[in-house]
């Protein structure tokens, strides 16, 4: 009976799919891919950008109104945090590189909790804009001065589009890693073969990115 197509195992803890020539190849066309999506993401996210910069424009002071409710310690602590994660998944691509798996696993946990310490904290913040009802819709209800509602509740609207999407980004990221654990557990991983946890590093970095972008424009306006 005839196999099926599949991964070739280069050796035991090597894996090299049937349609690519050598393991440089595949991680060549799997970096080339990556590099794509990201293009993809960042035209996502500039579209949303553009939307900032258009809708800040008109409502300068609504802007700096609705900026100043946010908690910039708590945005601070979240930078802090996310800058802390790229280096421990710079470290886990590292590992992998090395052979050293149980490195290699220790370093994607910790990246993975400390995703978790950021969605956590960006929960605290989500909750304390619901209590203050400042989550757009029927029952906004904006007590500050010198700012049209209209405006602050853009601000807002665009405050939620824009860190729910970077934290949905995030999930993902931390399901990756939750994967790529599994494999590096089980051995998949070695100084040959690392491509998949360079590719979630990548990712994982350009989500890093988006945030130091957001963390100035949504909490830092006018605090100069």
């Amino acid at each position: 009976m005839r196999a099926q197509p599949g991964p070739r195992m280069a050796d035991t803890r090597q894996v090299l799919w049937h349609h690519f020539q050598s393991l440089e190849h595949q991680k060549e066309t799997s970096a080339l891919g990556m590099w794509i999506f990201l293009v993809t993401e960042i035209l996502f996210f500039g579209g949303m950008f553009v939307c900032y910069v258009v809708y800040r424009t008109a409502y300068p002071d609504a802007w700096l109104s609705g900026s100043a409710t946010l908690d910039v310690r708590l945005g601070a602590i979240n930078t802090a945090v996310l800058i802390g994660s790229s280096l421990t998944m710079a470290l886990a691509v590292h590992a992998a590189q090395a052979g050293q798996r149980r490195l290699l696993v220790a370093m994607l946990l910790l990246t993975m909790a400390l995703g978790g310490v950021f969605l956590g904290i960006k929960g605290v913040e989500y909750h304390h804009k619901w209590v203050e009802s400042l989550i757009p819709g029927p029952g906004f209800d904006f007590h500050g001065h010198g700012a049209g509602v209209t405006g602050v509740q853009l601000f807002f609207a665009l405050y939620f589009a824009l860190t729910g999407m970077h934290a949905l980004h995030l999930v993902i990221g931390m399901g990756l890693m939750a994967n790529l654990v599994r494999q590096g557990t089980a051995g998949r991983f070695d100084a040959a073969y690392y491509t998949p946890v360079e590719m979630v590093g990548l990712y994982w970095h350009f989500v890093d990115i988006v945030w130091i972008f957001l963390f100035p424009l949504l909490y830092l306006l006018g605090r100069h």
